[in-house]
């Protein structure tokens, strides 16, 4: 199953960043996971949030560029390799991992990461079958 992640465009400016922070605590929405990904004129926000849909709106309200996308995430052993096994899987049947952030879950001891691959659906097919946890709408309260 996949999870919603939130990307925010970001003109690559003083205070563009804080300034969608500022707007998602100002709706009391909590960011459960976040990578920045910039170049030297934009960035690009991608964030695991705690209500997707109320985050998008309210952001989208204070003029950012925003889109929900689908994305894996998965629970890994949090140990040197624990991460690699799962990519040795998706790397031997083809798939191509286009991005991956992680974070530690503070009541498991599973690090837990996520992840886009360029086929979403064989992707979680495969570490299902392998025995890796896949993590729902669950995410968004941790």
């Amino acid at each position: 199953m996949a999870v919603k992640q939130l990307s925010v465009f970001l003109e690559n400016k003083q205070g563009r960043l804080w300034k969608a922070l500022s707007t998602l605590k100002n709706e009391k929405i909590d960011i459960r996971a976040m990578s920045i990904a910039d170049t030297s004129e934009f960035g690009i926000l991608r964030m695991i949030v705690s209500d997707p849909k109320t985050a998008k709106e309210a952001l989208e309200k204070e003029q950012f560029a925003v889109s929900l996308t689908d994305v894996l995430a998965i629970e890994v052993e949090d140990q040197p390799g624990g991460l690699e096994i799962g990519l040795d899987l998706l790397n031997n049947n083809n798939i191509n991992v286009e991005y991956i952030y992680a974070f530690v879950e503070k009541k498991s001891e599973k690090a837990l990461v996520v992840l886009m691959t360029e086929n979403n659906d064989k992707s979680l097919e495969l570490l299902e079958s392998e025995g890796f946890s896949i993590l729902n709408e669950d995410v968004y309260s941790i």
